[in-house]
């Protein structure tokens, strides 16, 4: 999902000039899309745009082939997993020294999931290695694009379990070995989670308020003072994010660390090292997971 083409899924009720107005300037031309709905006049439509598509002037072919579709048909007129490619320099906020031949410094790597429960908003890694390890570790509710029938919480590690090219064992030394190299001015590592519920309703407002929490990576990148270690993590101070103009809001419960949650997902990840890595998991990584199990049972 990167390099000369960026590749995105357009997800129902999600993509929009309302949510993501970057996404929407950068897909206006020059751009492939796969199993969306096409109006009478031309014109591409999928879940979330009902705000921009007069539908009442418009008949909808669908994605599967009905050239009649309405909203109250009871099927939706986009696939789940509908997609676009499209030249990421066409995005109107990218660097213009992305592809600078000379290489660009990388100041920070996010990795993400989408976790109801048990991850933080944000955290930061201690170090490269646990910043390693989170990667290899990481674990998010199945999306259209996975081929989880159901919202389960699967295995995927550095957002990469389809595409792993060679032993996944040897693709997470890789990343350890950069932590050895001698002149290498590493990035800091961080693990967000826009999808933490309460009451079966997320917490965090997502889309373009998350740009609130990059503020806040952005500057601890630069050294701002910021965070506290917690057993899991850094994680932001009390009042660190800027949270003004959203309303009420449960920042305890987006930073809640609950002990029994944080135990059973040691468990869950031994498990899958165990049956994926059994004799491949490298030492460090087993290290990593061996220090959080301490940790745990201290609080």
């Amino acid at each position: 999902s990167s390099g000369i083409n960026a590749e995105w899924p357009l997800r129902p009720g999600g993509t929009s000039n309302s949510t993501n107005p970057s996404a929407m300037a950068t897909i206006t031309r020059n751009t492939v899309f796969t199993n969306v709905a096409e109006t009478s006049k031309g014109e591409l439509f999928w879940e979330g745009l009902e705000d921009e598509v007069d539908l009442s002037q418009v008949n909808v072919t669908s994605w599967l082939g009905d050239t009649d579709w309405r909203p109250e048909s009871g099927k939706p007129s986009s696939h789940p997993n509908s997609r676009f490619c499209t030249p990421s320099r066409q995005c109107p906020v990218m660097d213009a020294a992305w592809e600078d031949p000379k290489g660009v410094p990388i100041s920070a790597i996010l990795f993400g999931g989408r976790r109801p429960t048990t991850i933080p908003l944000v955290m930061e890694a201690k170090n490269w290695r646990q910043g390693v390890y989170w990667g290899a570790a990481m674990r998010s509710e199945a999306t259209a694009a996975a081929e989880h029938g159901g919202k389960v919480i699967m295995h995927d590690p550095f957002a990469m379990r389809p595409f792993f090219g060679y032993n996944f064992g040897d693709y997470i030394q890789h990343w350890l070995d950069f932590g050895n190299k001698e002149g290498l001015s590493l990035p800091k590592v961080y693990f967000v989670n826009w999808f933490r519920k309460q009451d079966g309703k997320f917490i965090w407002p997502g889309f373009g308020e998350n740009c609130r929490v990059l503020e806040w990576i952005f500057n601890r990148a630069k050294g701002a003072d910021t965070a506290v270690e917690t057993p899991i993590g850094v994680l932001p101070k009390p009042g660190a994010i800027n949270t003004e103009g959203l309303g009420p809001l449960d920042m305890k419960s987006l930073f809640d660390i609950n002990k029994s949650d944080w135990e059973a997902e040691y468990d869950a990840v031994q498990k899958y090292f165990n049956e994926q890595l059994p004799q491949d998991l490298p030492p460090a990584i087993q290290q990593e997971l061996n220090s959080l199990r301490s940790r745990l049972s201290d609080m």
